[in-house]
């Protein structure tokens, strides 16, 4: 699939001026290469992302041979080898970006500011009748909603024959267990149904169908258990793990800026980067 034609457009690599940094040009070529990694809302726009992270790139690859860094040819756990400016950059930052590891009082503060973030997940025990139907088949997804809504009314006034229901009319293995989906939680099912058992209260049946890609569900939640706060020797390796890389990647941005200060930029503002400067 194209996703732009780079010629078809005034605002595009061939109406754009050189990007030279120090006096090194970066092709255009290269430029429209590296559009593809920077998808944007206009061709326009998605150079100039493309052309500030080579120029980003180029940046480091030029202080790495002023300080005189080799690339270390270190393969991955796969056997992959990096490309030799991958190499050579990563080097330079770990050798040019020192940053400290986050102290335990650091840890405890995040922790304390955002107990929501460490809360285990909230546990369902649940039960449904799948009328399945694709989203994409208007007449069949509005047939099975017509029948998840008669199943609902009809529970109204016989509850007990849920399981019975079940098993003759779910489309879902559950069907075997009488609809039972067990203890179900956060990112086991689908977001609409989360949603919904998330609305619901313990011992109801839900008031209208549970729309999925799947098709239509009539949910009964049976039981609820709430998540609670993780205590904080649980999620500290966690927290650390997450200060470190926020403050690396705000060391490697200044890191980025001052090397930008001191060179001689054409053709590309890094200043207007909407993001980071480096992945």
């Amino acid at each position: 699939m194209r996703l732009f034609d780079v010629t078809d457009r005034k605002d595009t690599a061939t109406a754009a001026p050189a990007v030279r940094v120090n006096g090194i040009e970066i092709s255009r070529a290269a430029i429209a290469r590296e559009i593809q990694n920077h998808p944007a809302d206009t061709p326009g726009a998605a150079r100039q992302e493309a052309a500030r992270a080579l120029v980003v790139r180029e940046l480091l690859v030029q202080e790495a041979g002023r300080l005189g860094i080799e690339p270390a040819d270190t393969p991955d756990a796969e056997g992959r080898r990096e490309a030799e400016d991958e190499a050579l950059v990563r080097a330079l930052v770990e050798a040019g970006v020192d940053v400290p590891d986050p102290t335990d009082d650091e840890c405890r503060r995040f922790y304390e500011g955002n107990r929501d973030r460490f809360r285990s997940p909230d546990i369902y025990e649940a039960a449904h009748i799948l009328f399945a139907a694709p989203r994409d088949d208007e007449e069949a997804y509005t047939e099975a909603d017509r029948q998840a809504r008669d199943t609902i009314a009809h529970l109204r006034e016989e509850p007990r024959n849920f399981a019975d229901l079940a098993r003759t009319l779910s489309a879902c293995p559950s069907a075997k267990t009488g609809g039972n989906l067990g203890q179900i939680s956060t990112g086991q099912t689908t977001p609409e149904f989360e949603a919904a058992l998330a609305a619901m209260q313990p011992g109801t049946l839900c008031d209208d169908p549970v729309h999925t890609p799947y098709g239509a569900h009539v949910v009964r939640l049976d039981r609820k258990i709430d998540g609670t706060v993780l205590p904080f020797e649980a999620v500290a390796a966690e927290i650390a793990d997450y200060l470190a890389d926020a403050v690396f990647h705000r060391a490697v941005h200044q890191y980025i800026a001052i090397l930008a200060g001191r060179a001689e930029i054409e053709g590309i503002d890094l200043t207007a980067a909407a993001g980071p400067l480096v992945q």
